[in-house]
């Protein structure tokens, strides 16, 4: 009955965004547009190619856009776009950002600052948190849904985002300067500054530097939810701090295009010990440096040659003291600290050829990680002090990858002019990795167009995410079975994608179609392991034979997406988007190494199944939910504008630790309600360098959740002040 309610609803909202389109008013302007037109994507094809002629589901933000936005960072305004779903950005500010694309899981979608992969090494799964990315110095996001390997190597199954930063403006000196403040809750507060400058000479030479400092006071991350008299439970809120340091310096010509910049990221925050737990005393320190740099010359109007590279480190440093247990502060007498290290550098060198009918990218490159972890644990109790320690430095865990690529776009016009309107893209794309070998991905799209502005198109492409560092190399050891946590015979999981589509123009109301299917392969699953003698229901703790990730499952997700944009009027602009998304996984008996098991027992930690003599199918994704998004602006005066927000998000399964679950217990899900927040800003240019803007989060302050266990923000409101050169 939930599922036939939600398709209800869904629909509903369908059916009134197309009834708003159908009602266009005839005499619109573009005044409320805030893209400009027409718009041109680079990363789908790694060439410019107008978003009207791509064979793909694309997006493209730009800076006008981003700088209009009502969003505080790019998991946000990433959130608002049809197929993605990001975790974390309702709650409070410091919490973890996971991009979940198409029903891909967190580590399977490429995000990318410049052309250059951006991940964390030293995570479990290598996946990075969207509120690293600030919403400064950006030129525009570029977005493509789907597998796409063959241009972007490991990781790009659910999709690519490609955050391309600012270079040259207009000559002389150029700056934004904004401040802002607000609160999001009881006691809580907002107090932000950002900068950005800009000096461009007129022969193309050109600097950037910008500064964004936030100091947030925070909500309780976690849930309390125990309310048992005298039953001590101190709670505390969550702060955090923030400061991002950036330059760029570059050389721009209608030849040439030289550049390197640099960016550190810093923040502090509050965490707490899990779900529905608060810990006073624990602190998350994380620091990145990224490098990123590159080179091109146009040898004739057809002809580019072009180099990009980049290298960033990152570190990431956990420290919980001790905390109190009583009204007197008595201390649980624990220290406990971690840290992460990782690095990344990438190189790439690339040929694009382009005429009217052809065009072609070739290209090579290199990239490298590397990763390192440790911690450090201290307790003295009444039995005597406790110290314990580790640290991976001297096993130098690294992984290379090379590959070589090339992508062709072809137009029907090559063989007769009776085939213009048809186009057929072609890719591939050959990967050497230092661990498990050699790979290949494809890409076959093609797209015919109807009329001059109407489009339909098809895709078969394929993808692949590398196992990370610490799935290949976790050294952590059974003793008994002698199986290491790190599994370094794991294969890549690869994906096969169909799309199939149709984009419409029509005057001021533009709109998209699509069906999509993504089949994953030899996903990779934790599971423990027990003794191979015992029956699930005699097994005990000293039958623990270890836990390690395997090649096991496969997985399908399929969806619909649609998007519409129109000008309703001179002063009214609307924006939609839906995306309604399925997954299945199902792993089967036969997919079980028994040289990687060791012989043993399988049982899922994800669920807790254990797979015996016949084939498991789990339906439902976690934490990726149907959403819909409608934005509405409106432009009484010149120089004031109003917007009203609202998102939906369906009902979703979450995981959460059901001690119930096999003899040591495993991760269960429980399902999250759906919910709808609204939000309305306002904008008023005062002069033409100084724009005020007005935001109301969450305007009905509804509560909800993301994640189970932790706590979302309430109403919040927000002013800020924008001067721009």
């Amino acid at each position: 009955m939930k599922k036939k309610i939600l398709a209800i609803q869904t629909w509903i909202a369908t059916g009134t965004i197309l009834c708003i389109c159908i009602s266009v008013n005839a005499q619109q302007t573009d005044s409320l547009r805030t893209e400009p037109l027409p718009e041109v994507i680079f990363t789908a094809t790694r060439a410019p190619k107008p978003v009207s002629e791509i064979g793909r589901s694309v997006t493209v933000i730009s800076s006008e856009q981003i700088q209009n936005s009502i969003y505080n960072n790019a998991g946000e305004l990433l959130s608002q776009q049809e197929g993605i779903y990001v975790v974390g950005t309702g709650q409070n500010p410091g919490m973890t950002q996971s991009i979940f694309m198409r029903g891909a899981g967190s580590s399977q979608t490429v995000i990318l600052v410049d052309g250059i992969r951006v991940t964390d090494p030293s995570g479990v799964n290598n996946a990075l948190d969207l509120s690293e990315l600030a919403l400064t110095n950006i030129d525009r996001i570029e977005i493509v849904r789907g597998s796409h390997s063959t241009l972007y190597g490991s990781s790009a199954i659910g999709g690519v985002v490609n955050i391309i930063t600012k270079k040259n403006n207009k000559p002389g000196f150029n700056g934004i300067a904004e401040i802002k403040g607000g609160t999001f809750g009881k006691s809580t507060s907002v107090f932000a500054q950002n900068l950005d400058l800009n000096y461009s000479f007129k022969n193309g030479l050109y600097a950037n530097a910008q500064v964004n400092n936030q100091n947030i006071q925070g909500l309780d991350a976690t849930l309390d939810t125990l309310r048992a008299k005298n039953i001590y439970n101190k709670r505390d809120q969550d702060n955090y701090k923030r400061l991002d340091l950036g330059s760029k310096i570059g050389y721009r010509t209608e030849k040439i295009d030289i550049y390197g910049s640099f960016k550190n990221t810093n923040f502090k925050t509050d965490l707490d010990k899990g779900a529905f737990t608060d810990d006073d005393n624990a602190v998350l320190d994380f620091n990145r440096d990224l490098f990123t740099y590159g080179a091109s010359y146009k040898l004739n109007p057809k002809l580019n040659l072009s180099y990009i590279g980049g290298y960033s480190t990152m570190h990431r440093k956990v420290v919980d003291d001790s905390s109190s247990v009583d009204e007197r502060g008595t201390s649980d007498h624990t220290f406990f600290s971690s840290f992460g290290k990782g690095s990344m550098g990438t190189h790439e060198l690339q040929a694009a050829f382009t005429t009217s009918l052809f065009n072609a990218v070739v290209g090579l490159g290199h990239y490298r990680e590397t990763m390192n972890a440790g911690n450090y644990y201290y307790s003295n109790s009444a039995y005597g002090a406790y110290e314990s320690a580790s640290d991976l430095d001297t096993l130098g865990l690294k992984a290379t990858t090379k590959n070589i690529f090339a992508h062709v776009d072809l137009n029907g016009g090559l063989l007769s002019k009776h085939l213009k309107n048809l186009n057929l893209a072609l890719g591939s794309r050959y990967n050497t990795h230092s661990k498990f070998g050699n790979f290949t991905t494809y890409e076959i799209n093609p797209s015919y167009k109807l009329t001059p502005k109407t489009l339909v198109f098809a895709s078969l492409s394929t993808g692949y995410n590398a196992p990370s560092l610490f799935h290949l190399f976790a050294p952590n050891k059974n003793f008994t079975s002698g199986l290491t946590r790190g599994n370094p015979d794991l294969k890549p999981e690869v994906s096969e994608s169909y799309e199939i589509g149709f984009k419409q123009s029509i005057q001021n109301l533009s709109f998209g179609v699509s069906y999509f299917k993504t089949s994953v392969s030899n996903s990779i699953e934790y599971v423990n392991l027990w003794a191979p003698d015992k029956p699930v229901s005699a097994l005990t703790y000293v039958d623990f034979r270890g836990d390690r990730p395997l090649n096991l499952s496969r997985q399908v997700n399929r969806g619909f997406e649609f998007d519409v944009k129109t000008n309703l009027s001179a002063k009214f602009y609307l924006a939609g988007n839906f995306s309604l998304v399925r997954g299945r996984l199902t792993v089967k008996p036969s997919d079980i190494n028994a040289a990687q098991t060791g012989g043993n027992q399988v049982q899922l930690y994800n669920t807790g199944v254990f797979i015996d003599n016949k084939a498991v199918e789990i339906a439902g994704l976690v934490r990726r939910p149907n959403t819909a998004n409608i934005s509405l602006t409106y432009l009484p005066l010149p120089k004031l504008s109003f917007r009203l927000d609202s998102r939906y998000a369906g009902n979703r399964k979450d995981s959460f630790y059901d001690a119930d679950l096999g003899p040591f217990g495993a991760t269960g899900t429980k399902e999250v309600g759906e919910y709808t927040l609204f939000d309305f800003s306002g904008r008023f240019t005062i002069t033409p360098h100084l724009i005020a803007g007005l935001r109301l989060e969450n305007l009905l302050n509804n509560s909800y959740s993301e994640i189970n266990g932790y706590t979302t923000r309430g109403r919040g409101l927000y002013l800020n002040l924008r001067y721009t050169l």
